[in-house]
């Protein structure tokens, strides 16, 4: 019996110690929310803004599976607007346009951003790095509805600056936003002016942290800029372009404002995306139960693009970053 209540009494410190132990770390918690209570008041409204317009959202997702009206549903479809999606020619055109801009888009961000950062590297006058990288930055603060007027002008065959220029030279207008063949390379370039300077910050960033020793004993080797560039700066950045290459890939089908504002009718072939399909039914035709399945359609395939840059980045360099 003096064994069994012994057992008994340790079983009961145990536990007592545990509650103690839980009390502790509450009062902990506690302790630091009041102590960064400043933190956390400014952290608020962040996080109301991430509720409403990206969780709140998500309840929506029930439009996909009615016939909805201007008031609210009309008729439980189930699956019927994915089957009108994917029979549909148009969402089809518009779902490989993705793919395409956005895949070429994605490869260009990363060699020239990581190629402007190397560049810019290896500038030494500070003055001059300093002004060269200001103006890189500068058109990411400008909206693509800016960007795209002044293209828009520069472009126009009647008086457009580019256009003047190859009737200098004896060449006959081109009509750029509107032709099939010069609309995506039009496209990428602009894109490119517009960002390159904006992602090469992350890697300039990634650039101050190599250790500049591995270059002094590659010099003393005899190891050239070129060669010190590729065997000592590329394998000290590669998991920072990984990282970079695979939240990019998070947002490859979120083509949207860039087109909308340089796309017309007559270019719909190459131009038309999944975010503009989807404002055409949603916004123009009052079609909301098949926007909506497009919508969810494409969170499901980034979802599935990120998981499997995630399975590529574990089998690469061991793991993952989610």
């Amino acid at each position: 019996m003096a064994v069994n209540n012994m057992k008994v009494n340790d079983e009961k410190e145990m536990i007592l110690n545990d509650n103690n132990k839980r009390l502790t770390k509450r009062e902990k918690i506690m302790r630091n929310m009041v102590k960064y209570r400043y933190f956390y008041l400014m952290f608020l409204p962040v996080l109301l803004l991430l509720f409403l317009f990206n969780y709140l959202p998500m309840f929506g997702i029930r439009i996909a599976f009615y016939e909805w009206g201007l008031f609210g549903p009309v008729e439980f479809v189930g699956m019927e607007n994915f089957k009108t999606i994917f029979q549909s020619n148009m969402f089809i055109r518009a779902f490989f346009n993705t793919l395409n801009l956005s895949f070429i888009n994605l490869i260009l961000s990363m060699i020239c951003s990581v190629g402007c950062a190397l560049l810019l590297n290896e500038v030494k006058a500070v003055k001059f790095k300093k002004i060269t990288q200001t103006v890189l930055y500068l058109p990411h603060f400008l909206s693509w509805v800016v960007v795209a007027s002044i293209f828009t002008m520069l472009l126009s065959p009647q008086g457009g600056m580019v256009n003047e220029a190859i009737k200098a030279m004896g060449g006959e207008p081109i009509y750029f936003l509107v032709s099939e063949e010069w609309w995506t390379p039009v496209y990428l370039f602009i894109n490119r002016w517009k960002e390159t300077g904006w992602s090469t910050i992350i890697f300039m960033t990634a650039l101050t942290a190599v250790d500049q020793e591995m270059y002094e004993a590659a010099a003393i080797d005899g190891a050239a800029r070129l060669k010190q560039t590729w065997y000592i700066t590329l394998p000290a950045i590669q998991n920072t372009i990984l990282v970079v290459f695979i939240l990019n890939l998070a947002k490859v089908l979120n083509v949207f404002e860039s087109v909308l504002v340089l796309y017309n009718p007559m270019v719909y072939d190459v131009a038309d995306v999944i975010g503009t399909y989807t404002y055409r039914a949603g916004l123009l035709n009052a079609d909301y139960g098949t926007a909506t399945a497009v919508g969810l359609f494409k969170s499901i395939v980034s979802l599935v693009l990120v998981a499997l840059a995630n399975h590529l980045s574990k089998k690469i360099k061991g793991e993952g970053i989610l």
